[in-house]
C-alpha cells in the first residue's frame, strides 16, 4: 500500500513498520525502558494526547488524528541498522520471544490479535477467520486457539489452506467452491448456527460478504482488510443483524498481553528470512508471488540474532 501511494508516504523513506531490537539510546523523557532492554517497536509517533481520542478509552488511541505517522509509512522505518521508535508505543520483549518472531508481531501480530479480542469471545465458541492461511491468519488460528476458541478457517489459495491444517484450525474450508457451499460446510460444523463472530482479513472484493454470510445471526463480523471498498449485502445488515465493525492495532497493552499469550502458549511465526537490503527485492518479488505462506523477513544485524539464538540454547 506505501508502494501504491495509498498513504501518501513522503518520499524518500525508510521502509518496513514492524521491527525490534535493542535499545541503544533514549530520548530525555524516556523513563519506562532502559538501555539493553529487547523491544517490539511501536508504529505510531507521537499522539497528541490531548484531542478527545487521546483522552477517551485506552483503545481509542491508536486512532489520534494528530500523530507525527508511523513508522516505514510517514516516518523512517525498520529498514535499517538503527531506528527511530516512540517509547508510549512500543513494547518490551518477554523471555521467550525473539527478535524474529517479534518482528512480524509488530504490525501483523497486534493487527490479528486486536480483531480475535474484538470478536468477544467466549472459550468454546466458533470463531472464522477468512484468509485464515495469510501472514495474519496463521496468527489469528494461534491466537484464537490459545484464548480457548473453535477455529473456523477458509481461505482460497492452496498454500493458504496447507498453512491453515498446519496451524490446526478446527475446520478448514476452501472458499474457491463458492459462497453458497461454503456457508453449507460452515453450518453442517456449527450444528446449524454459523460462526459466533468472523475475522475478515482478506482484500479478495467478495471476502466481507462470506464472512458474514458465515456468521451466526447477530453475530460481529470484523474487518481487519483494507481494500478500497467493503461490500456487504444489505440483507446481511438488516435481515440477520450481522454487526460489522473495524479494527486498526492493538493498544499497548494489548500489546503486552499479546506478547505474553505468544511466550506462554509458544507461538510461531512461519517466516521467509532474507538477509540485509540487498535481499530486499527477492523480498517483494517472493511477497508478490502469491506463493509466499507467512511473513516475509529482513535480518538488518545478523550478529544480534546469532547472539539470541546462542542465549536460547
Amino acid at each position: 500500500m506505501v508502494v501504491r501511494g495509498s498513504f501518501h508516504s513522503p518520499l524518500p523513506i525508510t521502509g518496513s513498520h514492524e521491527g525490534a531490537g535493542t535499545v541503544v539510546a533514549l530520548g530525555s523523557a524516556v523513563t519506562n525502558f532502559a538501555i539493553g532492554d529487547r523491544v517490539m517497536c511501536g508504529l505510531k509517533t507521537h499522539r497528541c494526547v490531548q484531542c478527545r481520542t487521546c483522552r477517551g478509552p485506552e483503545e481509542y488511541r491508536n486512532y489520534c488524528p494528530n500523530n507525527d505517522g508511523d513508522l516505514g509509512i510517514r516516518r523512517d522505518g525498520a529498514f535499517a541498522e538503527y531506528a527511530v521508535c516512540d517509547a508510549r508505543e512500543s513494547n518490551r520483549l518477554p523471555d521467550g520471544v525473539d527478535f524474529e518472531l517479534a518482528a512480524p508481531l509488530a504490525c501483523a501480530g497486534r493487527t490479528i490479535f486486536r480483531g480475535v479480542k474484538q470478536a468477544r469471545l467466549e472459550k468454546g465458541q466458533w470463531l472464522g477467520l477468512v484468509g485464515s492461511g495469510g501472514g495474519l491468519g496463521h496468527l489469528g488460528i494461534q491466537f484464537a486457539k490459545a484464548l480457548g476458541l473453535k477455529v473456523m478457517g477458509i481461505d482460497a489459495r492452496d498454500e493458504g489452506l496447507a498453512l491453515s491444517y498446519e496451524y490446526e484450525a478446527d475446520v478448514v474450508v476452501d472458499v474457491r467452491k463458492g459462497k453458497e457451499a461454503v456457508v453449507k460446510e460452515v453450518m453442517r460444523a456449527t450444528d446449524g448456527l454459523g460462526c459466533h463472530a468472523t475475522v475478515n482479513i482478506s482484500d479478495a472484493a467478495s471476502a466481507a460478504e462470506v464472512a458474514c454470510a458465515v456468521t451466526m445471526m447477530h453475530g460481529r463480523m470484523i474487518q481487519i482488510a483494507q481494500p478500497d471498498m467493503v461490500s456487504v449485502p444489505m440483507q446481511e445488515l438488516i435481515f440477520r443483524d450481522i454487526h460489522v465493525e473495524g479494527s486498526l492495532l492493538c493498544t499497548v497493552q494489548q500489546g503486552q498481553e499479546m506478547l505474553e499469550v505468544v511466550a506462554k502458549n509458544g507461538i510461531t511465526v512461519k517466516t521467509n528470512l532474507f538477509y540485509g537490503l540487498e535481499q530486499l527485492p527477492d523480498l517483494v518479488r517472493w511477497a508478490h508471488s502469491g506463493r509466499m505462506q507467512g511473513k516475509g523477513l529482513i535480518i538488518m544485524d545478523e550478529e544480534a540474532v546469532k547472539k539470541e539464538h546462542e542465549k536460547a540454547a
